[in-house]
């Protein structure tokens, strides 16, 4: 089976097509075993995550996603199920791939959620496994994880199709795990791999400043903290002189550089031709998408990562859309895309937007949409209100970046802004579920709950275990 697969409208690279199998589907065992208890027995059926994983239609995942595996070719495939359940687990409780295949080992209501049907004591598979995955099924496949949290909250009555028409939109950014950028760091570190990647390929050098270029770089940091700038900025002088150096001597000795080298040397270039006022810059080596954004917070001047643009609905906050952006636009041109996702994925197309003054500007505002920017003046009753509900998604965004791994983005490329940012809006979508369950067993609705803030329940209702 070669050539390309379609999936979601595109056509995607046979690179891992060809190398796994499609997994085995595992039916429920008629027999049980004589010396192991199934799950069911095991933990609570009333705990939230049980309660979850009997919602979800996991057969809907091995539909969409098994034209992306062949048949009888190849390793078997690990079941579908449990990698997108481990991938709702990670951003549901903020781990990392690491750490959520260790948890997985020891917890058995995870294992029941992602479709064990015993206790494993054995770790689930390799945590590189969801890297490979998340590549193979790529922005558009998690968008499907997304669209699933919300028809999850839909078909639990959670969430209304009337709900969805008025929403608050906001951006933010999403920072990368990168070191923070200075130039004398960016110099060092582009002559460090040039002189690496010469050695792999057996190119001699006339020098390679290792020894000069490590003191050059300590000393710029003493002199900078000492607040010494003059002798700071001609230790940088030093390191970018040596780069182009480096370049140089590359160049004139390698004619036909393969393609790693030819990549370093483009990057090099780039950073050592660039000026402070110049625009695109930078920013990281291996993260060139890296972009520098100011959104003027007294605490943190800039950041470095991309815009992410986020809704919600303006009753419950419930995230209903979420997109990482990148070239750094302008709020108010970022507002019909984030509308036009909203309706790809929940079938609602919002009747009323709340936003802030960085969305001010009739002309990006589409039509037929009712577009209020905060500081409106002449509202009056529920508009009024509506308007200064719009700050409640400040709070959400607070929760997406510091319980759900949107606060510092880990995964390559723009392609991984766009993962990372859709997944922590499933964690943040199923954490509200999680506690809507909760608060079922108790039999109180979560969300009369909290909007009466001084209707507490009983205290009988708390005795209760599960």
């Amino acid at each position: 089976m070669k050539g390309n697969v379609e999936f979601a409208g595109k056509q995607t690279k046979p690179f891992e097509i060809l190398q796994t199998m499609k997994p085995k589907t595992t039916e429920p065992r008629a027999q049980e075993e004589l010396f192991r208890s199934r799950l069911e027995q095991i933990i609570d059926g009333r705990h939230p995550l049980c309660q979850l994983a009997q919602r979800i239609e996991w057969e809907k995942f091995s539909q969409e996603f098994g034209v992306l595996y062949v048949e009888e070719m190849g390793r078997p495939g690990l079941p579908i199920r449990l990698m997108v359940g481990l991938h709702y687990l990670k951003h549901l409780y903020g781990e990392s791939d690491e750490s959520v295949v260790e948890k997985y080992l020891e917890n058995p209501y995870w294992q029941y959620f992602c479709g064990n049907e015993y206790f494993e004591h054995a770790l689930p598979c390799n945590p590189t496994s969801l890297v490979k995955w998340r590549q193979r099924v790529k922005w558009e496949g998690i968008e499907k994880l997304f669209q699933e949290s919300l028809e999850v909250a839909q078909r639990s009555g959670h969430l209304k199709k009337q709900e969805m028409q008025r929403v608050n939109i906001d951006t933010t950014v999403q920072e990368k795990a990168i070191s923070y950028p200075t130039d004398a760091r960016l110099y060092q570190k582009a002559r460090q791999l040039l002189v690496k990647q010469a050695g792999r390929e057996q190119i001699p050098l006339r020098q390679s400043y290792q020894r000069l270029g490590k003191l050059a770089l300590v000393k710029q940091g003493r002199y900078a903290h000492a607040q010494q700038m003059r002798r700071a900025r001609r230790e940088s002088r030093k390191l970018r002189t040596w780069l182009g150096r480096v370049i140089r001597d590359i160049e004139r000795k390698c004619d036909r550089p393969t393609a790693r080298m030819e990549r370093l040397l483009e990057l090099s270039q780039r950073l050592y031709a660039q000026k402070r006022e110049d625009q695109g810059k930078l920013y990281s080596l291996h993260a060139p998408e890296v972009e520098c954004i100011a959104k003027g917070k007294a605490h943190k001047r800039y950041e470095f990562g991309c815009k992410v643009s986020v809704v919600t609905t303006s009753k419950q906050s419930w995230v209903v859309g979420i997109e990482a952006l990148h070239q750094n636009p302008y709020d108010g041109s970022t507002l019909k895309g984030a509308l036009e996702q909203v309706e790809r994925v929940t079938a609602v197309k919002p009747q009323e937007v709340f936003v802030d003054r960085g969305y001010r500007g009739i002309q990006h505002h589409p039509q037929g949409v009712s577009v209020y920017v905060s500081g409106r003046r002449g509202l009056r009753g529920v508009l009024r209100k509506r308007l200064r509900r719009r700050a409640a998604i400040e709070p959400m965004i607070g929760h997406l970046k510091q319980d759900h791994g949107m606060g510092l983005n880990h995964l390559r490329g723009k392609e991984g802004d766009r993962i990372n940012a859709l997944l922590s809006g499933c964690g943040m979508n199923l954490r509200k579920l999680l506690r809507a369950f909760f608060w079922r067993i108790f039999g109180i609705d979560f969300f009369v709950q909290t909007t009466r803030p001084f209707c507490f329940p009983r205290p009988e209702f708390f005795r209760l275990r599960f």
